[in-house]
């Protein structure tokens, strides 16, 4: 039977064309996917285990298990199952998008259930600690621990620099898409040939090194507080260093990306909308707002993703317009690798570049049905 039974014959592929390009979709998913995959059992694993040349050391963790940092058969489970909960509360959240009686019961329903294995599992451990009775799944099967998250997040104070990148990506986010889709609008509208020009210089722009437009900010930055004083006297701010000040230095090597991102989107829906709701008694505000907006939800979510992505994963504009104390997480993990260390202190360093992933996958995760919408409604065409 074919995957797609109403489309022709002469349209589907050949066997030996599926296989073909399903083995290559599988090199490069395990390509892409292994250095993370690896870096994780790496940050769960003490510093023996960790750089070990065996790579059964790494995954199953001797060592790790020998000095009493382990889990057992329930605590896999437990996480397997809060995976696959999250997982598919995530997928019905975007089925039903609402939170009437039936997703409160199917939360409840996935909670309850959790509940009662951590219940179960906690039980068997107390029943074979008291009596000394041996359970199959109480028994240590993998050497692993969180210390070196722990130690990264909480004696480290990781989660400074994880505000400071919420603060900067929040702030990105908010400006572009604000900006964009006023700009992508009136560009996408406009029957100026000034339109066209102005889509070229910001293409230049963006083509520009972050180098060159970062060494433009820094003497600025540097010297704010000077310049600043006529206005504000001795109390003068000073904008290098603070994560706020390079939102919008970011905000504006995103711009024309997103701009011309969002005029593709706004191309694709036709002027017959705009005319209809100005029929219907709109203003141009209003029929931007109600009626457009809308219709290319999808389009700002994928402009947003990318903008997220531009403020989060950013080295150089963090690293040379902030200070130590307030750098993001890119730079401050840089800094980690850098600095002499220890074995420790390098797991400890794979620990904190294994978390700064989770909010992207969370992300994607939730709005993957938007992105790839937008995706594919004329996001990416130029």
């Amino acid at each position: 039977m074919s995957e797609y039974p109403d489309m022709p014959r002469s349209f589907q592929l050949s066997r030996s064309l599926k296989l073909l390009s399903n083995g290559f979709l599988s090199i490069w998913c395990l390509i892409a996917l292994f250095p993370l995959l690896w870096i994780t059992l790496m940050s769960l694993k003490y510093p023996l285990d960790a750089f070990s040349a065996n790579p059964l050391v790494v995954i199953f963790g001797p060592g790790t298990k020998a000095a009493g940092a382990s889990v057992n058969f329930f605590d896999l489970l437990m996480v397997i199952l809060w995976i696959s909960v999250a997982f598919l509360g995530i997928k019905h959240w975007q089925v039903k998008k609402n939170l009437g009686p039936k997703n409160l019961l199917y939360l409840g329903i996935s909670i309850g259930w959790l509940f009662a294995v951590f219940v179960f599992a906690e039980l068997s451990t107390s029943v074979q600690r008291l009596f000394g009775v041996d359970f199959f799944f109480t028994t240590p099967l993998v050497g692993m621990t969180t210390e070196h998250f722990q130690s990264v997040w909480i004696e480290q104070e990781f989660y400074k620099q994880f505000f400071n990148s919420l603060l900067v990506t929040a702030g990105v986010v908010s400006i572009s898409l604000t900006v964009g889709t006023l700009a992508g609008y009136g560009l996408a509208r406009s029957g100026s040939g000034w339109a066209f020009w102005i889509l070229m210089i910001a293409l230049v722009f963006r083509a520009l090194p972050h180098s060159v437009l970062v060494s433009g900010y820094l003497p600025w930055f540097i010297n704010s507080a000077e310049w600043l004083s006529p206005f504000f006297g001795e109390v003068a701010p000073t904008l290098y260093g603070q994560p706020w000040a390079i939102i919008v230095v970011l905000a504006s090597i995103n711009q024309p990306f997103t701009i011309w991102m969002l005029r593709s989107f706004f191309q694709n829906i036709p002027r017959e909308l705009d005319e209809a709701a100005r029929i219907d008694g709109c203003s141009h505000g209003e029929a931007f707002v109600r009626v457009i907006i809308p219709v290319m939800w999808p389009g700002v979510l994928t402009a947003g993703l990318f903008s997220f992505l531009l403020a989060y994963n950013d080295y150089l504009v963090a690293a040379l317009l902030l200070d130590a104390q307030n750098q993001t997480m890119v730079p401050a993990i840089s800094g980690y690798f850098n600095r002499e260390t220890t074995s420790t202190d390098q797991v400890e360093a794979v620990a904190a570049a294994v978390s700064i992933t989770a909010p992207i996958f969370v992300l994607v995760m939730v709005f993957q049905k938007q992105l790839v919408s937008g995706l594919t409604q004329g996001a990416v065409k130029g």
